[in-house]
């Protein structure tokens, strides 16, 4: 079930390049809004789903601590290579192998991440799958259009999504061998990782773009995006 919630996570980064290929204006104009929406969905899917599953599984202070160790390894894989675009059209950092190698690690992690959650349960895995999908197609319509504004080609930006793209179904499958059996306690570790680097995208990445949009609406789908998650938790929750 897994690889193909991943698969469905690379089709919508690639529907995010399909966009901006076909409709760039549209794109460039209300990407914004789904920023804040997914950055909406992630902190509140961090808060108030992962870190208290992962307090269940694994008791104690060691899962905030990787809770922290989550933020703190996003933060550093920041620095080290090219690992999330800037949302920034004049950026020109984003055409080269570097970048190429940065955005495929985050594509795997992405797959990574959605191996664990399937691992400790099928609602864990699927809200986690949604907050990814959600990040993933903002995040094809920025890399696409920052390319495109650039000079690439189509065909190059294309290709470029493409392999980006494909590296989350090999995070899946690598995380399925790697996350199989593994006791409760792990699991719970791993949940802090993923809220970790839930809260870091969402804090350091997607919500400064609020300031940077004219549009009067993408704050506000920030807290759609919580609304969104906070009431799949309450269905959840009364069943």
């Amino acid at each position: 079930m897994e690889i193909i919630y991943s698969l469905i996570a690379a089709s919508v980064a690639m529907l995010g390049t399909l966009i901006v290929l076909m409709f760039h204006k549209w794109s460039e104009k209300n990407s914004f809004l789904i920023i804040n929406f997914a950055a909406g969905v992630m902190l509140a899917l961090a808060f108030t789903h992962l870190i208290p599953e992962g307090l269940e599984l694994n008791p104690g202070p060691g899962t905030m601590i990787y809770v922290l160790l989550g933020f703190l390894i996003m933060f550093f894989l920041q620095f080290v290579v090219l690992f999330h675009p800037c949302h920034d059209e004049e950026c020109s950092k984003h055409t080269g192998v570097t970048s190429i190698a940065g955005l495929s690690l985050h594509s795997m992690i992405d797959g990574l991440i959605i191996a664990v959650g399937f691992e400790v349960n099928n609602s864990i895995g699927i809200l986690t799958t949604i907050a990814i999908l959600l990040h993933k197609l903002p995040d094809g319509i920025t890399i696409s259009g920052i390319l495109l504004h650039t000079g690439s080609s189509k065909k190059k930006i294309f290709n470029f999504s493409l392999l980006t793209a494909c590296f989350t179904p090999i995070g899946t499958i690598l995380g399925i061998f790697l996350f199989k059996d593994l006791s409760m306690s792990v699991l719970g570790s791993l949940l802090g990782l993923t809220a970790g680097s839930f809260i870091f995208l969402s804090a350091s990445d997607l919500i400064p773009e609020t300031h940077k949009c004219k549009n009067r609406f993408a704050p506000f789908m920030l807290f759609v995006g919580t609304t969104v998650i906070l009431t799949v938790e309450y269905i959840i929750m009364n069943k």
